[in-house]
């Protein structure tokens, strides 16, 4: 990958983050209707809870592993061109 091509990587990211942010508020609205049982409300906020902890907990880690492999990729391929 080149430094041309990271603008790529960033949409996806940015398009990630706000496909998550988007399923977890439709989650909670979804579970504060009144037209879902106590029972489907509890699931639905459950799993609202776990979407927001990957949103906050894993998605930093791998945008930290994607970029530290994308530098070290650069690193080797100007050390590994001959002139």
């Amino acid at each position: 990958m080149e430094v041309g091509q990271l603008y790529q990587f960033v949409l996806l990211l940015v398009l990630v983050g706000i496909v998550i942010g988007i399923g977890t508020v439709v989650l909670y609205k979804l579970g504060g209707t009144t037209a879902v049982t106590s029972t489907a409300s509890t699931a639905i906020n459950a799993t609202g809870a776990e979407i927001a902890g990957i949103a906050s907990n894993w998605l930093g880690i791998i945008v930290i592993v994607v970029v530290a492999a994308i530098i070290l990729g650069l690193v080797m391929t100007s050390f590994g061109q001959r002139r």
